[in-house]
């Protein structure tokens, strides 16, 4: 069967996405064993979102999410080990273990969080397309957020400012349809949330999220209106969590037979198949780039188990700027 896309990107998108899967499927049993505390969101389902994603972007494209940031975080560099010292809260973790779960970061990398506060990166994403923009860049912000985020006043504030300056923003609404466990039926009237966008004359559409290709073209098509000036786009991506909403939610507000559905389309399973159909991969292949992704994942939890936690007088720091903030305005 003819693809549009190498077997390179394909290889690419599988081992990127078995690798989310396989972090957050470990970060859910180390939260098991209460090595990891408090909060924990977990993105399995999803990796088809993250991965179509970085093959549509640069390495000089900012990413901004809520606060199931894990697997975008890897997705974007930062890696397995200081990911998963950031949930054993180790100094040698992303946000020097001061943020925990919901609050993943990276510089270098172009990640910006990992936001706690829910619908609060739709607003600091234009923010960062708004710095790209005074710089006289063609960098291009995708800002990440989910259907219950959609609820948010920030959304319209920011949906109006963004196209005013037509800034160089992405809004990503990667749509799981239950928020925290409440269905989107049960809290719009607008049920379908790419529409949202019409209020503002805001390019917008509906993605399918449970395969990497369709959200690729997607973004790639986007990504280049925000690069020529054109400003804004919202895409709803639909896709869908196998987990609750965090590791305290049981999910007994969707039914079994919505839930074989959906794994049906697993985007992890249908990459694979598709590696094999179109590209004749063999299993040896396979079963070395599974045990690259398994002994990767045990590194990590090896790394924040010998990791120390912070000193004491960390608390203070890296709190006010003692300084521009370089990666924004020089």
């Amino acid at each position: 069967m003819a693809t549009k896309f190498s077997k390179e990107t394909y290889l690419y998108w599988y081992e990127l996405m078995l690798l989310m899967r396989r972090f957050e499927e470990k970060a859910g049993q180390m939260y098991g064993m209460q090595k990891i505390r408090g909060f924990c969101h977990l993105y399995i389902g999803q990796e088809a979102v993250a991965a179509g994603c970085m093959t549509a972007t640069t390495p000089d494209d900012i990413f901004i999410t809520s606060y199931r940031d894990h697997a975008l975080a890897i997705a974007k560099g930062i890696s397995p080990k200081a990911c998963m010292a950031e949930l054993y809260a180790k100094i040698t973790g992303c946000s020097k273990g001061k943020g925990g779960s919901m609050h993943f970061f990276g510089v270098e990398q172009r990640f910006f969080g990992g936001h706690g506060i829910v619908g609060a990166q739709i607003g600091t994403g234009a923010g960062l397309a708004f710095a790209e923009q005074y710089k006289g860049t063609d960098n291009a912000v995708l800002c990440f957020f989910g259907d219950g985020a959609a609820r948010q006043g920030m959304l319209h504030e920011t949906f109006n400012l963004a196209m005013l300056w037509k800034l160089p923003v992405v809004f990503i609404c990667e749509n799981n349809q239950y928020a925290m466990g409440t269905s989107v039926e049960r809290t719009s009237n607008v049920l379908d949330i790419y529409k949202l966008a019409d209020a503002y004359e805001m390019p917008g559409d509906q993605v399918d999220g449970m395969t990497p290709e369709t959200v690729h073209e997607a973004v790639s098509r986007a990504v280049k209106r925000a690069r020529e000036k054109g400003g804004p786009t919202l895409l709803e991506i639909k896709t869908y969590r196998y987990k609750g909403h965090s590791m305290s939610d049981p999910a007994k507000y969707r039914s079994k037979e919505e839930m074989e559905e959906y794994k049906l389309k697993d985007p992890v399973e249908t990459t694979l198949h598709k590696l094999k159909e179109n590209f004749g991969i063999s299993d040896e292949e396979i079963e070395t780039i599974n045990d690259r992704v398994k002994h990767e994942v045990e590194e990590a939890v090896t790394f924040a188990e010998e990791s120390p936690y912070p000193d004491d007088d960390e608390i203070l720091k890296d709190i006010y700027a003692e300084d521009n903030y370089p990666f924004i305005m020089d």
